[in-house]
């Protein structure tokens, strides 16, 4: 389903950008559609799209080059953060690193230093202050995320594929049981 969407192989192998990677590009892996290629690229999108928030796309599209999951896959898993989910995934990852980390909220800058230029580099050293508080647990709550975000991505698309196969082989069973019983009541018709 995906595949109608995607470039085709040979147009991504023969472009002169990507010349430079060499026979990694050619790798089958990196474009075919199938369980464990789709999981791994999967599970280093929502990585790289939990853990970093500048470069996404490109970290993804080397880690699945290195690690051989679906290049396109792994690219728009990045979007697992996009503008609309920034906010509310740097909130929690701050809450999660700090919640282990058992540090409180660091202080915020006050109006009346936001309001006095002449303060400039007592507001940036606050402001470097507070940047710092903020950033030991963010970076972790970011990193507890992206693990367990690619964990759960991982298996949950091994599973996810599962059950789809499961289901088709199912109901490719009871089509054929039916087209049998079919058969057989022509048969048995057919024969009176």
């Amino acid at each position: 389903m995906l595949e109608r969407f995607l470039p085709t192989r040979d147009a991504i192998t023969q472009s002169r950008l990507l010349r430079w990677l060499g026979p990694r590009i050619h790798d089958p892996l990196l474009w075919h559609v199938n369980r464990r290629s789709v999981a791994r690229g999967v599970a280093m999108g929502v990585f790289f799209g939990l853990m970093i928030p500048v470069a996404q796309i490109p970290a993804a599209a080397i880690a699945s080059l290195l690690l051989r999951g679906n290049l396109w896959i792994a690219a728009v898993s990045t979007l697992v953060s996009n503008p609309l989910t920034y906010g509310p995934l740097y909130y929690f990852a701050y809450r999660l690193g700090a919640g282990v980390l058992g540090t409180r909220a660091p202080a915020s800058l006050s109006a009346a230093d936001a309001d006095q230029p002449l303060r400039t580099m007592d507001t940036l050293a606050q402001a470097w202050s507070w940047l710092t508080g903020i950033g030991q647990p963010l970076l972790l709550g970011m990193l507890i995320m992206a693990v367990t975000g690619t964990v759960i991505a991982y298996w949950g698309t091994q599973l996810v594929w599962r059950l789809r196969v499961s289901a088709k082989w199912r109901r490719l069973r009871q089509e054929r049981r039916a087209r049998a019983a079919a058969a057989a009541r022509q048969g048995a018709i057919g024969s009176a």
